[in-house]
């Protein structure tokens, strides 16, 4: 069973009667939470609506004092809400009032409430009105504590007049919780509002508070809070809501209009149409494979192949399937069967559905409320499939990119540093697909990156230290991969058991992986193309050794052997099916181009990408801004 408290006891009469205009007179005796809101419907109208799910809650109580009583009455019989639940807390003036502490211990009481409750100031003006109250319940029974929602400041609002709490970024726990701070009290600007979660057994503590404070002004729900986290230490946790928050209760007329002013024009400003990200194929320079045993890589994000999605809002959530990549009609049983065997029976859908599952859960477990905003989202790609170029990755990055735009989601609410792991959850968890950071490391971070997946540094902070380097860096690189993938061979073989298995020979080729790579990123700050060359066949050499010729595959071998042939340094960028080159004798590359395109595969230079230039594309109702 939940409550739902409106502490608005008091009107603006006190504000109003030295206003001299006249505007508004028609408000002099009316309770704040039934002033205008946001969109010209009352303040109570908004919360009512939010809570007034009988899946969600049990019952919904209101606390008013005697002298607004009528008023409530009378709004309660106009919009459906029981006139039983409104609760008299029988004082008339100011001065006599109980607090909203024993307001809300009060309703407890006399209504016999014995289960966890809900606890909103019904006098809260709320800028976004569309936020997931289910979000809010669910995070809730998820920790094992109550709930206090908060959210972050605008830059101007003054810290010293709102309750504000410092949050853990891991657990979600609260800290601290700062009631109108002073200066230099706290940093934090996560101001907390009056909308809680209480569970049962925490009750029992609001008498005690009561007892300890007699004083009528220290009885507020700011101070409670504070007295519960600070001293009585009982676990409280914040979820963050991606909105602004004014309790009408702590300011004036000038202060009322102004955020009301202020809120509305946010709600008419036109939203955001549609949203597109880009995230782009990589290739693995050297290191590769050890990015997930521990080891070192240098890959690069390359501007010739990328995959591009597209949010926009819609009434209804819809996943547009790609018209190539996840075909539902076939000219033929035969054409089904040549496309089923080239590409496979899963396209790029599943990608963006995982996502957004991942997403939604991500946020639910982060103690992030989204708002309650529907999208079409629709993706392409042009990364060529199955070489090993980061294509899967790809369209998971640009999905996460432009949901964390749509959302409004910041680098404190999902770091950088963490977004590979996220991506890499979603492929791993959701679709069993096996993979590494590297690839997720490289899209998310974009440019030439230096990466150590050290041990140490992945059981102490859960991702490895990742380091852009100067794309000057990169030499010319050429690219060559296979019309048809189908034989790109089983590149990962038995290694992973190997390894696990602690077999002395994998074991030492991955710690070699990572002196090479720290060998190339020399190499590459020196410009000593030469070297790097060298480095690269021997990554390649390390690579064969212990993954075998048997499982690298006909295909791979054979643009293995045209590079060395033309006196090209090679390697593979990734899992198979691709290999790229430094040639470090340009007259020679037409020829190297020409062998490769006679024996049936596609070669081309490869365009580096800097993280300068990442397309992210947002489109208003008025076009394009």
């Amino acid at each position: 069973m939940y409550f739902w408290g409106s502490f608005a006891l008091f009107s603006l009469f006190l504000y109003l009667k030295n206003d001299q205009s006249g505007l508004y007179d028609i408000l002099e005796d009316v309770p704040k939470a039934l002033l205008p809101g946001v969109g010209g419907k009352k303040i109570l109208n908004f919360w009512w609506k939010a809570v007034n799910v009988r899946q969600l809650f049990s019952e919904v109580y209101l606390v008013t004092n005697a002298d607004k009583y009528k008023h409530y009455e009378r709004w309660a019989t106009a919009n459906d809400f029981p006139v039983e639940n409104i609760i008299n807390d029988g004082t008339t003036t100011y001065d006599t009032r109980l607090g909203a502490v024993a307001d809300l211990e009060l309703a407890i009481s006399s209504k016999k409430l014995h289960d966890d409750i809900m606890v909103i100031a019904g006098d809260m003006l709320c800028a976004d009105q569309d936020f997931d109250m289910a979000q809010v319940l669910k995070f809730f029974r998820l920790k094992a504590g109550e709930l206090a929602i908060y959210y972050e400041m605008e830059d101007w609002e003054c810290t010293s007049t709102r309750g504000i709490v410092e949050v853990c970024p891991d657990t979600h726990r609260i800290l601290h919780f700062f009631e109108k701070p002073q200066p230099g009290e706290t940093t934090s600007r996560m101001a907390s509002v009056v909308f809680y979660c209480f569970r049962k057994e925490t009750l029992k503590t609001l008498q005690s508070f009561l007892n300890e404070f007699p004083n009528i002004e220290q009885r507020v729900l700011g101070r409670y809070m504070e007295w519960l986290i600070n001293v009585v230490e009982v676990p409280v946790y914040g979820m963050k809501l991606p909105t602004g928050f004014q309790l009408i209760g702590q300011v004036g007329l000038a202060d009322y209009t102004k955020w009301l002013t202020h809120y509305s024009t946010m709600k008419n400003e036109p939203k955001v149409k549609s949203i597109t990200c880009r995230a782009y194929a990589r290739i693995g320079i050297i290191g590769n494979p050890s990015d997930g045993y521990y080891g070192k890589t240098i890959s690069m994000s390359i501007a010739n192949f990328w995959a591009e999605v597209t949010i926009s809002e819609s009434k209804k959530l819809v996943l547009v399937p790609h018209p190539l990549n996840d075909p539902t009609e076939f000219g033929s049983l035969l054409d089904l069967f040549y496309i089923s065997r080239k590409e496979g029976y899963l396209g790029g859908l599943r990608l963006l559905q995982a996502t957004c599952k991942k997403f939604y859960e991500f946020c639910s477990e982060k103690g992030i409320a989204l708002s309650k905003q529907n999208f079409t989202v629709k993706y392409n790609v042009n990364i060529p499939r199955q070489v090993g170029l980061a294509g899967s990755s790809a369209i998971v990055s640009a999905t996460l990119k432009c949901l964390m735009k749509f959302y409004n989601l910041t680098d404190d609410d999902l770091p950088k540093s963490m977004r590979p792991n996220f991506i890499l959850d979603v492929e791993k968890e959701e679709l069993f697909i096996t993979a590494g950071l590297q690839d997720r490391v490289v899209q998310v971070y974009e440019g030439l990156v230096y990466m150590d997946f050290s041990k140490s540094l992945m059981e102490e902070q859960g991702y490895g230290n990742y380091e852009n380097m100067d794309m000057d860096s990169a030499p010319p690189f050429w690219l060559a991969y296979m019309r048809d993938p189908s034989d790109s061979g089983v590149i990962h073989s038995n290694v992973r058991q190997r390894w696990i298995n602690g077999d002395p020979d994998v074991l030492e080729a991955m710690r070699l992986f990572a002196e090479l790579t720290d060998q190339a990123r020399s190499a590459m700050e020196n410009k000593d193309w030469p070297e790097l060359a060298e480095l690269m066949n021997r990554n390649l050499e390390l690579r064969r050794s212990i993954f075998t010729d048997s499982c690298l595959g006909e295909g791979n071998l054979k643009m293995i052997e045209i590079a060395k042939q033309h006196g090209s340094a090679v390697k593979l960028p990734g899992s198979g099916g691709a290999v790229i080159g430094l040639c470090l004798h340009p007259n020679k590359l037409m020829e190297l181009k020409k062998a490769f395109q006679e024996n049936g595969f596609v070669f081309c230079h490869i365009v580096p990408h800097s993280p300068v230039t990442a397309i992210v594309k947002e489109e208003s109702p008025s076009g394009p801004r």
